[in-house]
């Protein structure tokens, strides 16, 4: 089965205005769903060992007795070729990679803070077109709730598909950490993160994700920045935070979204450069 666009109207088109595209966000966001709609239970998801070698991932169903299926992990990340984007879509079940894909699109508009899925958009479903496993949750390399208007890229996304969506930022774009993300946490560190003035379509005070902290050095002269996780749609703050500390094996990044940082690279690799 591909996935094609459950809500057409909300495919990104790079050809609006500024105010339309922010418009169209808050539409988005207006529909989007912040708690659990999930066909799978988080805690069938487990991390298992240490940090594998290479690009193996040791991630296993917590309850193999179950009669249900391990639930269906995609990552989603891109990679640019001057103005191309290249988006890879790698889905794993059961710490498996069972299916990646990639797709190339000629980006549009340059890069502007808060409008990033009008951009790499495109891309992304093109990708998503092309991926025959149908996914219970996809991890977006970007924000999803932690947004100025709450529809960042992975709510963009996870909205226009209707498929359960996480974002999972570097940085933090707005709202107001319970804690300084300046100091050093331990692994497992969760700091609530709320909606400030700079969020525009939400009330000060509101939950919309959490500073996560999945890797740390053990070591005071070195320390690692927690990742700033967001539901997208039909997830949860705090189930968001659950299935990225779920899916980080070792490293910084969640499984899913490191193994498509590295696809999208090999992607971009097969990507003629332009002559002259």
């Amino acid at each position: 089965m591909t996935m094609h666009p459950v809500r057409p109207e909300f495919v990104p088109d790079p050809s609006l205005s500024r105010p339309e595209m922010e418009a169209l966000q808050r539409d988005i966001a207006a529909v989007a769903r912040f708690e659990d709609d999930l066909d799978f239970s988080p805690k069938t998801i487990t991390r298992t060992g240490d940090a594998p070698d290479g690009d193996q991932t040791t991630l296993s169903a917590g309850d193999e007795t179950t009669e249900t299926a391990p639930p269906v992990v995609a990552g989603v990340d891109q990679a640019f070729v001057d103005d191309r984007a290249v988006s890879a879509v790698v889905a794993l079940r059961n710490g498996e990679v069972i299916e990646r894909v990639s797709a190339v699109e000629r980006t549009k508009i340059p890069y502007i803070p808060g409008l990033l899925s009008f951009r790499e958009g495109g891309a992304i479903l093109a990708a998503f077109a092309e991926l025959e496993t149908d996914p219970d949750v996809v991890l977006v390399d970007g924000s999803g709730r932690i947004h100025f208007r709450e529809a960042g890229l992975a709510t963009h996304i996870g909205v226009t598909l209707d498929v359960p969506a996480v974002g999972v930022a570097k940085s933090l774009l707005c709202g107001t950490p319970e804690r300084s993300l300046e100091e050093t946490y331990p692994e497992g560190t969760r700091i609530p993160i709320t909606a400030n003035d700079a969020v525009e379509t939400c009330p000060n005070g509101t939950l919309i994700g959490h500073a996560v902290q999945t890797r740390q050095y053990d070591s005071p002269n070195r320390y690692i920045n927690p990742l700033i996780v967001s539901p997208g749609h039909r997830v949860s703050a705090s189930t968001a935070a659950d299935i990225v500390d779920a899916t980080a094996d070792g490293y910084k990044l969640p499984e899913p979204t490191r193994l498509a940082d590295s696809y999208a690279d090999e992607a971009k690799a097969a990507v003629d450069e332009p002559s002259g």
